[in-house]
């Protein structure tokens, strides 16, 4: 976000630059959540088809279609999702834009009081909250309301393309770890390999989507690599009895 719409001809609002500071860190945080919860999807589904698959049957062939069907719609579906969601907030983020544009055309007045209030709010007393809410109305009314009302900027509005790249590229990424592990050791310990690189990788991104979001690394990582495990022992036990059964 721009900090330069904030500037003030004596001094900047020390409580607004903060505020977006602070707003743009949690905006990175979001994609980098976004980006390793992708990642992890990709891990734990694809894994958990291979070793179901290879739990059926020992041929290469078949794990390795499978796993490729697997990334693939994998990958798309959390593209194409990740599209249609970020396409809905990009028309909400329009039409509140859109509001505020009407409503600074045909109530200028309130919505003066109205930005004066919010910074009253944050802090400041009245005087300076009025101050400050003319000084950037007269500077740029549009930037000023919806920074402090909508914490948008007009010129850097979420990407749908941006968001369905990303996670289609993660989904990808963790993806391939499985499958990679699945097809390239021989038929005798290709599951125990898988295993470990499976552990190995959810280790790693249960690790930074704590580090993201502040939290217990140790608690994340159990949890993401307890929940893996569940889920590929589940789908080899399955794709076993399916062999055995002959299905």
């Amino acid at each position: 976000m721009c900090y330069t719409r904030l500037d003030m001809t004596t001094q900047r609002d020390p409580i607004v630059h903060a505020e977006i500071h602070a707003t743009t860190i949690s905006s990175k945080l979001n994609w980098l959540r976004a980006a390793v919860l992708g990642a992890n999807d990709g891990i734990v589904s694809v894994s958990s088809v291979v070793v179901g698959v290879a739990g059926a049957t020992n041929t290469t062939g078949f794990i390795l279609t499978a796993g490729v069907a697997s990334l693939v719609a994998g990958a798309l579906s959390m593209a194409v999702g990740e599209y249609v969601s970020v396409s809905t907030q990009r028309d909400t983020e329009r039409a509140l834009l859109e509001k505020e544009r009407w409503e600074l055309l045909n109530e200028p007045q309130a919505e003066l009081e109205e930005l004066a209030g919010i910074y009253q709010k944050k802090g400041l007393s009245e005087k300076t909250a009025k101050l400050v809410a003319q000084e950037l109305t007269d500077h740029d009314a549009f930037a000023a309301h919806v920074d402090a009302e909508l914490g948008l900027d007009p010129d850097d509005l979420t990407n749908p393309w941006h968001a369905a790249y990303a996670s289609g590229a993660a989904f990808f990424c963790g993806a391939i770890i499985p499958l990679l592990a699945i097809v390239l050791p021989p038929a005798s310990i290709r599951i125990p390999v898988t295993f470990g690189a499976v552990i190995i990788a959810l280790i790693i991104t249960g690790g930074l989507s704590a580090h993201a979001g502040g939290a217990s690394k140790t608690k994340a990582t159990i949890r993401v690599v307890g929940g893996g495990m569940i889920a590929m022992l589940i789908t080899f036990g399955i794709g076993k009895l399916c062999g055995v059964a002959g299905i």
